[in-house]
C-alpha cells in the first residue's frame, strides 16, 4: 500500500526536479521559494515518471512551446482559419464522468454517505497505484495558474501536472497565468494552493484507451485532485469545475461564496451599468443569458463572492469560456459566432473536421457527409458497436477561447475588487410553476424560495427522459463538497454581513401554457434582464403577490417596445405572469419533504419560510380560486418606485 503522505522516496526533492525537468526547469521551480510547492511537483513527478518535464514559466515561449507541442504530437489538429485548432477525445469519454468521480473521505467526516464517495486512504492507495510510471515514455507539464484576478484578495494559486499538451493549452486560453502569484506567496503551507495531478493513461492514438480505470478523486484535507485515464476537459481541467469543489470548501471556512454563476453588466440609462450573477442549471439559458448583445460579459460559469466594504462583490476565477458549441449560430449567438469564425487562438473539441473546416450540430448551415469525428472517420449513417447512428459532432462538443477575444468582455474583468453586485438570478426550465420573471421579499426570501428549492425539468439530452424535476439548490448540486444544509445556511448568513443587499431574481424561460406551447419568445429575456436592472435599482414598482414582485403591466409594454421593438399585450401578460397555486403549493411540499428527510442540518427558517408562503397561497386561493391574475393584486399594495427620471420611451398609444 502507498501511503496518503508518504510515496516511496529514495532520493531527494532536488535531484528529482533536476533529473526530470532539466536545470532551466529546475531554476523555475526553485524561484517560487517553497518548499511545499517544489516537494508536491517532486513527489508526484517521482511517482508518474514522466521521461521528460517542461516547467511554464511566466515567458510566453513557454505558453507557445506548449501550444506546439500539443500539436506536434497529434493532441490537436490545425484548421484552416488562423489559431484554430480541433482536438478529439476518445469516443466513451466525452463528458464528466460523474460514478467515478468522488471525494476521498475519513470516518466522521461531515459530508456524509449522500457524497459519492469513498476511504480516503483505500482511494489514495488505488489512484497512487494507477499513477505509477503512468508517464513513463512521455513528456509532462507543470503549469502555474491564478484563480481570480491577480494582486486581489479573491486569487488563489493553483498548480497542474499534467502530461497531455492539450489539458495544459486548455488551461492558458482558461486561467490567468500564476506563475508570478507563486513567485510572490512564498508558499509555506501545502493547503495553501490547489493541486491538481493528472495523466491521459495509455494511448490509442491520441486518446485515453483505460477508460475503465477512469478515476477523478479528491482529497479535500491537502486540496489535491487526481485524475487519469480520461483526457474531456470537464475530468482533466483541474481549474475549472474541479476547483469548484476545492473552493466552496475553501470559502465555508472563510466565510465567503463559490458559486456556479456568470457574472455580467446589464446596461441602464444614462450611462449606468448593473452587474449580475446568475445561477442556471444546464438547458437553461444560462449561456445565453450571459451572451445577450448589447451587455457585458464578466464570466460566464463559476464566479467568487465576497463581503468587501458591506458590498457583494463578484470576480470570475477564470479569463476564458469553456463553452458548449452545439446550437451556436450566426442569428441567436453572434458574439460566440464570431469568435469561433475569426483568426484566433480558439480550440474546439469533438466536433466534425472536413477539409480544414470544423462543423457541429446546430450550426444552421449546410454540412458535409463525411470527415474526421470523436470516431476517427465519420460518414452520414455510421453506427457504433451499438447499433446507434453516431451523429457528425457530440451534443457535448466545445470551444475554449479567451473572453478578451469576445466582443462583450467587461472592463472589470481583471478588476482586483471584482464587480458590485446589485441582483442574483436564478434560472430554471420549468413548465407550469415559476413565473418568467419575479423578485423576492427579501434575501432571506429569495435565498429559500429561488435559491435552495430550485429545481429543473430534465431534457432527452440530460438523462434520457424528459420532465423529471431535477433538485440543485443554487445550480451546484454536482460540485458541493459541503453538506447541502450548511451551503443554504452559509448563503443566509452571508446576507447577514452585507450593509447593502442585492436583491434576487428568478427567471423561467420554458412556461408552457396547457396544450405544452411556450408562452414567451427566445429574445424576452432581454426585456426580463432590463426589468431587473430598473427593480434593482429602485426605478420601477412592482406588485406583491404570495410568491414575490412581480412587472406592472404598463413597464413590460413599455419594456418590450423599448428594447424589441414589439408590441406586449394585456392578454400574454396574464397568461404569463397569474399564479399557479396548486403548482407552487406542490413544488413547496415536494421541497419541504426533501429537506426534512434528504437534508441534514436545514436551517429552521427554511421550513419556516416555505410554510408562510403556503400560507398566503392558501388564503389567496380561498378569494380568487387556483390560478390567480397579476391583476387582482394591483392595488393595493404596490411598492414604490424611486423618484427617477423615466428609464425607457413609453411605446406608442
Amino acid at each position: 500500500m502507498i501511503e496518503a503522505n508518504a510515496i516511496e522516496r529514495h532520493r531527494d526533492a532536488d535531484e528529482i526536479l533536476i533529473g526530470k525537468c532539466g536545470l532551466e526547469g529546475f531554476e523555475k521551480i526553485r524561484a517560487l521559494e517553497s518548499k511545499p510547492v517544489s516537494d508536491f511537483i517532486a513527489r508526484y513527478l517521482d511517482l508518474c515518471n514522466p521521461r521528460t518535464v517542461f516547467v511554464r514559466g511566466r515567458s510566453g515561449d513557454d505558453a507557445a512551446y506548449i501550444r506546439r507541442r500539443s500539436v506536434e504530437r497529434g493532441e490537436e489538429i490545425p484548421l484552416d482559419i488562423e489559431g484554430h485548432t480541433v482536438h478529439f477525445d476518445g469516443y466513451n469519454d466525452q463528458a464528466r464522468d460523474k460514478g467515478n468521480t468522488k471525494f476521498l473521505l475519513e470516518p466522521g467526516d461531515e459530508l456524509g454517505s449522500s457524497f459519492n464517495s469513498t476511504d480516503r486512504d483505500a482511494g489514495l492507495s488505488e489512484i497512487h497505484g494507477y499513477l505509477r510510471d503512468i508517464m513513463r515514455g512521455k513528456e509532462a507539464y507543470v503549469c502555474f495558474f491564478c484563480l481570480g484576478p491577480a494582486d486581489s484578495e479573491f486569487c488563489i494559486p493553483a498548480l497542474q501536472i499534467t502530461d497531455s499538451a492539450y489539458v495544459a493549452h486548455s488551461e492558458d486560453l482558461l486561467y490567468r497565468d500564476g506563475y508570478d502569484l507563486f513567485t510572490k506567496a512564498r508558499i509555506a503551507d501545502e493547503e495553501g494552493f490547489f493541486k491538481f495531478v493528472h495523466s491521459a493513461g495509455a494511448l490509442d492514438g491520441c486518446v485515453s484507451r483505460d477508460i475503465e480505470r477512469r478515476r477523478i478523486y479528491t482529497d479535500l484535507r491537502t486540496n489535491t485532485i487526481f485524475s487519469v485515464n480520461t483526457q474531456y476537459g470537464g475530468n482533466t481541467i483541474g481549474a475549472k469545475k474541479l476547483a469548484m469543489r476545492l473552493a466552496i470548501r475553501k470559502a465555508d471556512r472563510e466565510g465567503w461564496l463559490t458559486e456556479h454563476m456568470f457574472i455580467m453588466g446589464v446596461n441602464g440609462p444614462e450611462g449606468r451599468t448593473s452587474y449580475f450573477a446568475g445561477a442556471f442549471p444546464s438547458a437553461c439559458g444560462k449561456t445565453s443569458t450571459s451572451m445577450i448583445e448589447g451587455e457585458t460579459l464578466v464570466g460566464d460559469d463559476i464566479a467568487y463572492l465576497r463581503e468587501i466594504d458591506g458590498e457583494m462583490r463578484a470576480a470570475n476565477p477564470e479569463r476564458g469560456v469553456f463553452g458548449i458549441i452545439r446550437d451556436v449560430n450566426p442569428e441567436d449567438d453572434p458574439l460566440i459566432w464570431e469568435a469561433v469564425t475569426s483568426p484566433g487562438e480558439v480550440i474546439l473539441s469533438n466536433l466534425l473536421a472536413y477539409e480544414g473546416k470544423p462543423y457541429w450540430l446546430g450550426m444552421g448551415c449546410e454540412v458535409p457527409e463525411t470527415g474526421i469525428n470523436h470516431s476517427g472517420k465519420w460518414w452520414k449513417g455510421k453506427r457504433d458497436q451499438e447499433g446507434e447512428v453516431i451523429t457528425l459532432a457530440h451534443r457535448n462538443s466545445r470551444y475554449a477561447v479567451r473572453i478578451s477575444d469576445l466582443g462583450n468582455m467587461d472592463p472589470n474583468l481583471d478588476n482586483p475588487r471584482g464587480v458590485r453586485i446589485k441582483g442574483l438570478i436564478y434560472g430554471a426550465r420549468d413548465a407550469d410553476t415559476w413565473l418568467p420573471v419575479q423578485e423576492a421579499f427579501d434575501w432571506d426570501h429569495g435565498v429559500i424560495t429561488m435559491g435552495a428549492v430550485l429545481e429543473s425539468e430534465t431534457t432527452f439530452a440530460t438523462l434520457g427522459k424528459a420532465g423529471l424535476r431535477k433538485f440543485s439548490p443554487m445550480a451546484n448540486l454536482d460540485f458541493l463538497s459541503i453538506p447541502i444544509g450548511k451551503y443554504v445556511r452559509n448563503h443566509l448568513e452571508f446576507g447577514r454581513r452585507l450593509r447593502d443587499t442585492p436583491s434576487i431574481f428568478s427567471v423561467n424561460y420554458f412556461l408552457r401554457d396547457g396544450k405544452g406551447n411556450y408562452l414567451n419568445q427566445i429574445e424576452d429575456k432581454r426585456v426580463w434582464l432590463k426589468w431587473m436592472e430598473l427593480r434593482a435599482n429602485g426605478d420601477l414598482g412592482a406588485i406583491e403577490t404570495p410568491v414575490g414582485y412581480s412587472p406592472i403591466y404598463q413597464d413590460l409594454e413599455d419594456l418590450f417596445w423599448s428594447v424589441l421593438q414589439r408590441g406586449y399585450t394585456r392578454e400574454e401578460y396574464e397568461a404569463q405572469f397569474r399564479v399557479r397555486v396548486q403548482e407552487n403549493l406542490l413544488k413547496i411540499k415536494r421541497m419541504t419533504e426533501l429537506y426534512r428527510t434528504e437534508v441534514r442540518d436545514t436551517p429552521s427558517l427554511l421550513f419556516t419560510i416555505l410554510e408562510q408562503q403556503r400560507n398566503r397561497l392558501i388564503e389567496a386561493r380561498k378569494e380568487f380560486g387556483d390560478y390567480i391574475s397579476p391583476s387582482v393584486f394591483e392595488e393595493p399594495p404596490e411598492v414604490p418606485a424611486h423618484e427617477v427620471t423615466p428609464a425607457m420611451p413609453a411605446s406608442p398609444k
